[in-house]
């Protein structure tokens, strides 16, 4: 090549590249969205210390259109309140959708402002904060697909893969000899779960420490086991027990007490050395502000329906690591696994049942977007 064809050339390059970031830089608008309520038929039920699930299950699903043929996708799920999907639908359709119109996704922040200002009156928590997060997920969705890079990419990933444990030690009907209890931590050991989380406090603590050595004589002594409580004690009795499930070994000890008793957390985290670790049922970055500012966690577990969604989980995300505290997600899936890759303090992704796991972890996804769509087979089967 001579120097006047290397001139021309790069004459070429910048041409190509502003072409390229006029195509990029064009302004996508939201123009409509599309929701659709599903449930499930019930199953047998299982429990933790306070709830029921399996026989009543449903979601809803959103999809956000726009003018430029992409479509965001999110689906809300409830495992115990029949009529929650339905509130969220309502709450979507008729209140979220006139903000949304015209909206550019670019600026997932100034809609989620923008939300928090329309629905201010009714408040942003419970199932308004599953409609607004649902929201912000499909946003996320649709950036990751215009740019053809998965979310955590986006976000800025910190790792590719994330170590993950099993909740399968649920409470079930018929179980007194625990042999229910037994074959399903033995499944997640044989999927190659590094770890695995009971649930306690359904029964007395005798019950508990029969539960944790059972668990613990099929984990070894190379996996760690973790309790989950469900809110069920008051503050004395969440000490009492705490101070034994720490003596036997217990990696971490969760959702001891309501999630509002912020006082509570906060003196159950100076008296106990193992960790506490709570927050599937806070609402929103100030909620959590409110309980890592007390010192009531050693790791918090925002629930992408409840939390805020993308946006908001990794702000909460920051607090936490601003202030020394790890994370994990309350629940699993491709949603959650890609804002825990691109979060430096987060240690695990809870999820069940057979994964692609390899050395205790799972491998980033590999889709543009959230990987949050439904498939249409599922929608036509379980819609209402």
């Amino acid at each position: 090549m001579n120097r006047r064809q290397l001139l021309c050339s790069a004459a070429v390059l910048p041409a190509a590249a502003l072409s390229a970031a006029t195509v990029q830089q064009k302004q996508i608008k939201i123009t409509g969205i599309e929701t659709d309520v599903l449930k499930r038929p019930p199953g047998s039920p299982y429990y933790d210390a306070i709830h029921t699930f399996g026989t009543a299950s449903g979601s809803v699903v959103l999809r956000i259109r726009t003018d430029a043929g992409i479509t965001g996708w999110a689906s809300s799920s409830f495992g115990t309140v029949a009529g929650g999907p339905r509130v969220v639908q309502t709450i979507l359709e008729e209140e979220v959708k006139p903000v949304l119109i015209g909206k550019d996704p670019a600026f997932p922040r100034r809609i989620r402002a923008d939300l928090w200002k329309a629905l201010e009156y009714q408040g942003v928590g419970g199932a308004t904060q599953f409609a607004i997060a649902a929201v912000d997920i499909a946003i996320w969705d649709i950036l990751g697909k215009s740019a053809n890079l998965p979310v955590y990419k986006m976000l800025g990933a910190f790792r590719d893969r994330i170590p993950v444990y099993s909740m399968c030690g649920w409470y079930y009907d018929n179980d007194d000899d625990l042999s229910h209890l037994k074959r399903a931590i033995s499944e997640a050991v044989g999927q190659g779960y590094p770890a695995v989380k009971i649930k306690v406090g359904r029964g007395s603590l005798d019950d508990d420490i029969r539960r944790i050595r059972l668990a613990q004589e099929v984990l070894g002594k190379d996996r760690r086991l973790m309790v989950d409580a469900n809110q069920v004690f008051n503050r004395n009795e969440a000490l009492r027990r705490g101070r034994v499930y720490q003596q036997m070994g217990c990696f971490w000890y969760e959702e001891p007490l309501p999630p509002q008793d912020m006082e509570g957390y906060s003196e159950l985290a100076r008296e106990l050395d193992m960790r506490i670790a709570t927050g599937e049922n806070l609402n929103t970055k100030y909620a959590f502000a409110d309980l890592i500012s007390r010192r009531g966690a050693d790791v918090v577990q925002p629930d992408n329906r409840r939390a805020g969604g993308v946006t908001e989980w990794m702000e909460i995300a920051a607090i936490a690591d601003a202030n020394g505290l790890e994370l994990a997600s309350h629940g699993g899936g491709a949603t959650n696994l890609n804002m825990l890759l691109a979060m430096p303090n987060a240690i695990y992704m809870e999820s069940s049942g057979p994964q692609k796991i390899k050395n205790g972890e799972v491998a980033a996804p590999e889709e543009a977007g959230m990987s949050s769509e439904v498939s249409e087979a599922e929608i036509k089967k379980y819609k209402v």
